[in-house]
């Protein structure tokens, strides 16, 4: 879900063309994951599955975008969180039963014949576990794309591989991981395309924001951008209800966040929070090596465990066969 900072953030978002974006791209592979599953869905809401009633959405979102990456010379890794923090258990369980109740209304719109309103909060329900975690990660050992497995929250983790140099960029929705100082954040990468926005059909396209041109503009250290996030709700914490990014700014701006966090944020470990967005749980053991897609291998998971038409696949391994044959597979991949 990430931090509400929009309202401070907008003006510095800058869009951004694909012939731009060549080069390696840390990939939020949770929150990437939840836009395929929230995304690709028939109209009223299910989402794909195969024969046996596994969803597949998550395959084809990986398959298909992944493709669209790297024929554009995006080279992906998605990075994957880790254990999460103990004051992230609140959010968890609240999570949890938002996806639920919205399960339930999902399959009450269905009964009452609101396709509409059914799609939305089928979108809503959404949710990751250890089967498509795991098949996720199969599929991309297979099309030969590394992944990280982040000893925390994966948001950090690409951060610190942007700021280490090892990426270009961090592919995400959500504004955290400014937080934990991702330099550059590039949105909208795994939503892109046409999509249905309030019952209104809308083209989403890429857009960039850096960490450093927010902090100028706004005349802000990260650390005060992290102060407005803990008044607003991150992740970690509940917010000062009432307070939005706005009033936030002005009360980081005018020295108020201790007496504010005090009296409003009581049984909140301030000091702890910080220290977590500013020196988040990170690891620098992991290779970055792009391989050749295993193409017998693809087509035993995906059609021949998945259901997935072999056409579809094909199409997809030629695509990346076309842009690999425009150099040498080494000079592409290093």
């Amino acid at each position: 879900m990430g931090v509400a900072l929009r309202d401070i953030i907008s003006d510095y978002k800058t869009p951004i063309n694909w012939e731009s974006l060549s080069g390696i791209a840390a990939v939020d592979a949770h929150n990437a994951l939840y836009q395929f599953l929230s995304i690709i869905r028939q109209p009223d809401g299910t989402p794909l599955m195969d024969q046996k009633g596994r969803i597949t959405s998550h395959l084809s979102g990986i398959l298909f975008r992944t493709v669209n990456f790297m024929e554009k010379g995006i080279l992906p890794v998605y990075v994957f969180d880790g254990k999460p923090p103990e004051f992230k258990q609140q959010t968890i369980d609240q999570r949890r039963s938002a996806r639920e109740e919205a399960h339930d209304l999902w399959q009450e719109a269905l009964k009452r014949g609101e396709i509409a309103e059914a799609y939305k909060q089928a979108r809503s329900s959404s949710r990751l576990n250890e089967e498509i975690i795991g098949s996720s990660k199969i599929l991309l050992k297979l099309l030969g794309l590394p992944y990280v497995e982040a000893p925390s929250e994966g948001e950090a983790q690409g951060a610190m591989m942007v700021a280490r140099g090892d990426a270009r960029y961090i592919v995400s929705q959500d504004y955290d991981t400014l937080l934990f100082g991702g330099p550059v954040l590039m949105r909208n990468l795994t939503i892109s395309g046409k999509r249905k926005v309030h019952g209104r059909t809308v083209t989403v396209t890429p857009e960039r924001i850096i960490l450093s041109e927010v902090l100028q503009g706004l005349n802000i250290t990260r650390e005060d951008l992290v102060r407005i996030s803990i008044l607003v709700g991150t992740d970690f914490n509940a917010g000062v209800k009432g307070i939005g990014a706005k009033t936030a700014l002005k009360l980081v701006r005018n020295n108020e966040f201790e007496k504010v966090a005090e009296e409003k944020l009581p049984g909140i470990d301030l000091e702890d929070l910080m220290t977590f967005f500013l020196d988040p749980p990170v690891t620098e053991d992991y290779t970055l090596e792009w391989k050749e897609p295993d193409r017998e291998g693809l087509m035993k998971m995906l059609v021949d465990g998945y259901d997935f038409t072999p056409d579809r696949v094909e199409k997809s391994l030629e695509g990346l066969r076309v842009k690999a044959g425009q150099k040498t597979l080494d000079s592409w991949f290093s």
